[in-house]
């Protein structure tokens, strides 16, 4: 690639970002980032949701004037091979990419939205972005009643971060136990317990049905070229949220936090293949050769990650592509880690990672340690390791992580498992 190659990317986050990196002097890049926000790592909002973190902290490095911010990519033209933007201009590529990330999903309760509307009432957050977390930040204060809806990864996190912050905190999961995506039925038996030490209050295998929403009077504003005054339009403002079995929960404050949805609609529009994401190839390519994704809106092989480690990686190998490399994708190996921190000793660290629910045959070695709070299971499919779930004391993750990526056999297990096998 020379440097005349004009390669427009479409999101400013982390893949975009990494990508922009990685490619430096041997391509014009342009990227387009719709937030205003400097670039940030989404990984540490609940850390700043948690007041434990400034914003400035969780800083991405930026491609300086490569990057503009503040600008929304409305409309790709494959024809001209330009994208055009909300605020007038016209980006020509001849390589196109897009980082275009995830949407929260917002679920379809009762309330959320009046006929036609789109606006959340006051006091209902979704919890994605920078904006999100300062408004909630910003509405939270010690005593305040709070609703968490979904109890995967984030509605765990958001949970936690607002329990530090002295909130009445309650969790409500639809399946059967916390993060059933990484974690077994121990490994979430003893998160489950852990939030609860934390003041969190959780309902599993409960749905929510709806928000009660109450009409709140905003102040009273001076009438348009009338000179006088006149009562604004009512405001909606929730009060609480209803079960399905009709059990109704008081709040203050509700937080969407029921996954993410890849934002493909750049991509519809402009005729390229979308399934759950954008669809991919090896060379992270889509439909049209000339435009490639990467991050949480491209979908390989069926999968869409969703995750940084993936959105890096592919990053990489897109990088590594275009500047005439060998590179290609098969897809990555992701590992969850998060840490709960609170007061004293009262933290607790998770990481999951490959197969965490065993397959008939499969071997399940478990070490747990009630007294240290912690809980270690691995997944052996013959003489591979598959997957494992670590709670607590996690100096074995890495050598047990790099034995799963290799496909090595494991020669020491028993090592691997115990505090030494990390170093």
């Amino acid at each position: 690639m020379t440097s005349e190659k004009r390669v427009v990317v479409i999101g400013g986050g982390l893949a975009g970002l990494r990508l922009a990196q990685r490619l430096g002097p041997a391509a014009a890049v342009t990227v387009l980032g719709e937030e205003t926000h400097v670039p940030y790592n989404r990984v540490l909002l609940a850390e700043v949701l948690a007041g434990r973190y400034a914003p400035e902290v969780t800083a991405l490095p930026t491609p300086g004037p490569a990057l503009r911010r503040g600008v929304r990519a409305v409309r790709v033209d494959r024809t001209e091979r330009a994208v055009h933007c909300d605020d007038g201009t016209v980006a020509a590529y001849d390589t196109l990419v897009l980082a275009t990330g995830s949407n929260a999903v917002l679920p379809p309760l009762r309330g959320l939205f009046e006929p036609e509307g789109h606006t959340l009432p006051d006091g209902v957050h979704a919890f994605r972005t920078m904006d999100d977390c300062l408004a909630l930040s910003e509405a939270v204060r010690p005593g305040v009643r709070v609703v968490v809806i979904g109890g995967g990864l984030l509605g765990v996190s958001a949970a936690r971060a607002l329990a530090a912050r002295g909130a009445q905190v309650v969790l409500a999961q639809q399946g059967e136990r916390l993060m059933e995506r990484q974690l077994d039925t121990e490994a979430s038996a003893l998160l489950h317990t852990h939030l609860t030490s934390l003041g969190v209050e959780i309902h599993t295998e409960c749905r929510v049905r709806g928000l009660l929403i109450e009409p709140s009077a905003s102040p009273a504003f001076e009438a348009r070229g009338s000179g006088g005054r006149g009562a604004a339009p009512a405001q909606r403002r929730v009060t609480g949220a209803e079960l399905a079995d009709g059990y109704r929960l008081d709040a203050d404050l509700v937080v969407l936090a029921c996954g993410v949805r890849p934002r493909t609609g750049l991509a519809r529009a402009a005729g390229l293949e979308t399934r759950k994401g954008i669809v991919v190839d090896d060379h992270l390519r889509t439909s049209d050769p000339d435009i490639h994704a990467i991050g949480d809106c491209a979908e390989h092989a069926g999968q869409v990650y969703g995750l940084a480690g993936a959105a890096l990686e592919q990053a990489d190998t897109l990088a590594a592509y275009l500047t005439g490399g060998p590179a290609q994708y098969t897809g990555t190996r992701a590992l969850t880690r998060l840490t709960l921190t609170a007061d004293g000793d009262r933290s607790l660290d998770l990481a999951a990672f490959g197969e965490t629910t065993p397959l008939p045959g499969d071997d399940v070695v478990r070490l747990a340690d009630a007294t240290r709070r912690t809980y270690r299971k691995v997944v052996l499919r013959g003489d591979r390791l598959v997957g494992g779930v670590l709670l607590g004391e996690l100096s074995t993750v890495g050598a047990l992580a790099r034995t799963w990526e290799g496909e090595e056999s494991p020669h020491d297990l028993f090592h691997l498992l115990t505090d030494d096998g990390g170093h």
